[in-house]
């Protein structure tokens, strides 16, 4: 919204007023339309001091705080703002409450709530801070601690409370500003240097009586409730009803008020960027910024829809508008033509030959003839339309319109249609190169040249053409209605748009100013845009800077146009605009950029928005998902609503250092991040291109999964080694193993070879020796036949031995009987045979399944020989009649129990008993059995061999 300014209302006070006027209100998020305080801090923010709380502006948007959402805040009634050398901003309340704030921390100072409203403050030399009271106390804050009864001189208190009052105002260039009686001096020291007369609102001289009784009577201008001077040492006052009076510097005023005395026109606060814009609270109005325009419209041209201008060699304007016709401008003089049947009047042109032409929008071409507008009947062919007037060096005019393209050299004219190589589209834009190339924009026909008298198409990759350009390089700039921009230059294309940094693709009219900026108008407003980096593919803007947000026109040829006094000429939809480039100043401030918020996963990391500073990191978890980076920069100059004015680039370093073009978006989006360091760093550059290269950086710090941790890498690596060495251990413990396994089984085959060699030499041995010694004896009794009997009989006998005991020794070698059943199917075999030779009754009790249990050779050859010898026992010492054999299977072990009903154990002397007993033992010993010998139950003896399952395993 624009507030109007000095004598006329609406959008048009825009351009014939010194100043422009934007205002922002509730609907722009202001807290309160009564804004009585104003103040630009240190770091760039802009704060206002509302009914409902305090409020902070970057020139986008405001950040509000209230009693709610800022604890240590007095009140939501703020009626004071000031910021001292400490950067401690000072807020007072409507209710005479009174804190400072500092890095976001709000600290309260107890006034003792009978001073009333602050309404004033003042740093001195020293750092200390006065304040004033409306009551006429003075209250001073020095080493941290606000005394409510500091002491002062009597000139102290009237110089502190002049100041309150606006009676007296410092000057930047030395003395002071003096408003009373009416009048507005310049003072230095004691006495006035300057007189600005009478003052040029109404004053209003209000006398004061304070509460307290020491303080005497003050009298003032209530008229007047703020200043402040400008950039250049002017001047500014609000007053109460009748807006901002501004000095011009030559002892005059400029007046920006409203047109009725509303609550717009009274003004609460008053304050001076660093850009020199002027910001202005009002009583219910909202807040202002007024800044110098250098744009002005005639006033005796016409409102509504301009179209096309042009001008005559004397210094007048042709101009034309869709509802007004045809107007001709020249000093303080003001023409209308009609031509045809209405005021369908679209393009006019004034050739080199001061002639006038006219395209309309229904019937054709005109040409001005003896103070009027005829039709030129044979452009007729152009078509009802004429979209596009043009004049070449070489004198010819050219027509485009509905129908095709026409000529006329002064004294023919020519027309090219589809049959000349055009297709059947509107022709909207024409131009000319440097070596005379003609050069045609179609509406969706594309590109085309005209060389030789021949037309031909130009492969382009646009084709709804709406102007077209050639610019000082000779390169062709060419608009379009819906695909931005394009420049032709040596057979290459380079394409701008609004991702590369235009404010919209529809683009309206193009002209170029001697800096070599392109200035468009389009339907977003009127821009004037920077251009480097023209290779193409790689199309890069340096900046775009909208100047009036107004609607511009289109479809008209010539629109804008550079008048010999040098202004240009714009054509919008509610006039036209005039401005002189080289008057604009630009804004040669780097925008500061502030990093206002970060959120992790959408939760605010920072617990203090009031605080204008943030961290210089952050830290994420590895579980965080999202970060989301918000940003802004200080920028107060941009138009109201102009999209672009503040552009941004990022790059985060570490992670990707290519840096990324925002545009006007405020705000960074990161998905989850590996872990690691990174830095991110926003710039920005304001509407004229200045960047900052410093910006606002932020320090981001993933951390790495717990696998990723030094303590975790290093317990891994101790595990690992230990992991290493436990393998290691356990493939040399399971080699040592298998090394011991294949040296016991060596000793065993060793022991095993032994004890055959042993048991041969025995038992073979000697029943050889005795076979031979039996058979010498045979041969010496040859002659005796019952010795010889006797010998052969003994010799069978000694043989037998000798075959059962050859038979042992193989069942012994054999590794297929190493198994339970084989030991026991054995055993029992040879109990049975000896039992049966000796005339002993036997009987074998045996499970009815032996499971497969493997048995060492060693384990069943000890078994068995400890079985033989109590077999042998039996007969040879029980002189039993009967014997059982039994085996007994149990979970840890199993027992071969042989039962006699012999003798029993009454005479133990025999020393062959003792031996054989002996022997037995130790050979359970050696198997780690157990050998047990009793008497039994009904007499006779029981032998139990004992042999432990777990052992028996190889």
């Amino acid at each position: 919204m624009s507030l109007l300014v000095a004598l006329v209302l609406g959008q048009r006070a825009l351009a014939d007023s010194p100043f422009i006027v934007d205002a922002w209100t509730k609907d722009d998020r202001l807290p309160q339309s009564s804004v009585i305080a104003v103040i630009q801090t240190r770091d760039g923010y802009l704060w206002l001091g509302t009914l409902l709380g305090l409020a902070r502006f970057d020139g986008n948007s405001f950040t509000r705080f209230n009693v709610n959402n800022t604890p240590g805040l007095p009140g939501n009634g703020i009626v004071f703002l000031f910021e001292d050398r400490r950067t401690n901003l000072w807020v007072g309340t409507d209710k005479g409450g009174l804190c400072a704030i500092q890095n976001g921390v709000v600290k309260n100072f107890e006034t003792g709530g009978t001073g009333g409203k602050i309404i004033y403050a003042y740093e001195d030399e020293t750092g200390a801070v006065w304040f004033c009271a409306a009551d006429g106390r003075i209250y001073c804050w020095r080493n941290n601690q606000l005394d409510l009864h500091p002491p002062y001189s009597p000139e102290l208190w009237k110089q502190l409370f002049q100041r309150a009052f606006h009676l007296v105002l410092p000057r930047s260039a030395g003395g002071f500003w003096h408003l009373q009686n009416g009048r507005v001096e310049i003072w230095n020291a004691d006495k006035a240097e300057k007189d600005f007369v009478a003052c040029p609102w109404t004053p209003a001289t209000v006398t004061v009586v304070f509460a307290a009784a020491r303080f005497a009577p003050f009298t003032f201008d209530a008229s007047v409730t703020a200043a402040c001077e400008d950039g250049q040492g002017n001047l500014i006052v609000g007053t109460h009803g009748e807006g901002v009076f501004w000095a011009d510097g030559s002892g005059g005023w400029r007046h920006i008020t409203t047109d009725k005395n509303s609550s717009q026109n009274i003004v609460l606060s008053v304050c001076l960027d660093r850009e020199g814009n002027l910001w202005v609270g009002t009583d219910g109005g909202g807040l202002y910024r007024v800044k110098k325009n250098y744009f002005d419209s005639p006033a005796s041209l016409p409102e509504g829809v301009a179209k096309s201008a042009a001008e005559d060699a004397a210094g007048g304007l042709w101009v034309t508008f869709n509802a007004h016709g045809l107007v001709y401008s020249q000093t303080n003089s003001v023409n209308h033509f009609g031509i045809g049947q209405g005021s369908n009047s679209w393009s006019v042109l004034v050739d080199q030959r001061q002639q006038v032409w006219a395209g309309t929008r229904t019937e054709g071409l005109f040409h001005f003839v003896l103070g009027g507008f005829q039709p030129v009947r044979e452009a007729g062919k152009i078509g009802p339309q004429i979209f596009s007037l043009f004049e070449s060096t070489d004198g010819k005019l050219w027509v485009g319109g509905e129908n095709g393209l026409g000529s006329f050299d002064g004294q023919d004219w020519r027309i090219f249609s589809a049959s000349d190589g055009l297709p059947p589209n509107a022709v909207r834009a024409l131009t000319e190169d440097a070596p005379g190339n003609l050069w045609i924009g179609t509406d969706g026909g594309g590109l085309f040249t005209l060389r030789d008298g021949k037309i031909s198409a130009v492969a382009s990759p646009v084709k709804n053409i709406s102007c077209l350009l050639v610019d000082r390089e000779n390169a062709l700039w060419v608009g379009t209605s819906e695909h931005g921009l394009a420049r032709f230059f040596q057979g290459g294309w380079t394409l701008y748009s609004s991702t590369n940094g235009l404010t919209i693709d529809d683009i309206g009219y193009l002209i170029q100013d001697a800096a070599d900026n392109l200035w468009i108008g389009s339907y977003e407003g009127l821009m004037r845009v920077s251009f480097t980096n023209h290779a193409a593919g790689a199309p890069k803007i340096i900046s775009s800077r909208t100047f009036l947000t107004r609607e511009c026109s289109a479809g008209a040829q010539p629109a804008a146009i550079r008048t010999r006094e040098g202004k240009f000429w714009f054509p919008t939809t509610e006039g036209f605009v005039a401005v002189n480039p080289a008057d604009l100043k630009s804004n040669t401030n780097p925008p500061p950029v502030v990093i206002e918020s970060v959120l992790v996963d959408g939760v605010q990391q920072k617990n203090n928005p009031l605080s204008s500073v943030w961290p210089e990191a952050v830290t994420l978890t590895p579980e965080n998902e999202q970060l989301e980076i918000h940003f802004t920069a200080l920028n107060f100059s941009a138009p109201r609503r102009a999209r672009l004015a503040v552009q941004f680039r990022y790059k985060l370093e570490g992670y990707d250092n290519k840096p990324t073009d925002l545009g006007d978006t405020r705000v960074a989006h990161f998905p989850k991040l590996p872990h690691g360091q990174y830095v991110f760093r926003v710039t920005a550059c304001n509407e004229d291109g200045v960047w900052n290269e410093t910006g606002a950086t932020l320090a981001i710090t993933v951390e790495p999964p717990f696998w990723r941790r030094p303590w975790f890498m290093v317990a891994g690596v101790l595990v690992f080694i230990a992991a290493l060495a436990g393998i290691i251990y356990l493939i040399s413990t399971a080699k040592l193993k298998r090394q011991l396994r294949a040296l016991h089984e060596k000793e065993l085959i060793e022991h095993e070879r032994a004890r055959i060699a042993r048991d041969l030499h025995d038992q073979l041995g000697a029943n050889l020796t005795q076979v031979t010694l039996l058979g010498e004896m045979a041969e010496a009794d040859k002659d005796l036949p019952r010795e010889v009997e006797l010998h052969a009989r003994q010799i069978c006998e000694t043989a037998r031995e000798t075959t059962h005991a050859l038979d042992e020794i193989v069942w012994a070698v054999n590794p297929a009987n190493d198994t339970l059943e084989g030991l026991a199917n054995y055993a029992c075999k040879y109990a049975q045979d000896y039992f049966a030779l000796a005339g002993v009754s036997y009987r074998a009790e045996l499970p009815p399944a032996l499971p497969p249990m493997p048995i060492p050779p060693e384990v069943r050859h000890n078994v068995f020989l400890a079985f033989k010898e109590a077999v042998n026992n039996v007969v040879k010492h029980a002189h039993a009649t009967e014997a059982r054999v039994k085996l007994q299977l149990e979970p840890e072990q199993f027992i071969l129990r042989i039962t006699d009903n012999g003798r029993g154990l009454g005479d133990l002397s025999g020393k062959q008993l003792r031996n054989g007993l002996k022997n037995m033992r130790k050979r359970l010993d050696d198997v780690r059995g157990e050998f047990d010998i009793a008497p039994g139950a009904e007499g006779g003896t029981v032998v139990q061999l004992k042999v432990p399952i777990a052992r028996l395993k190889p």
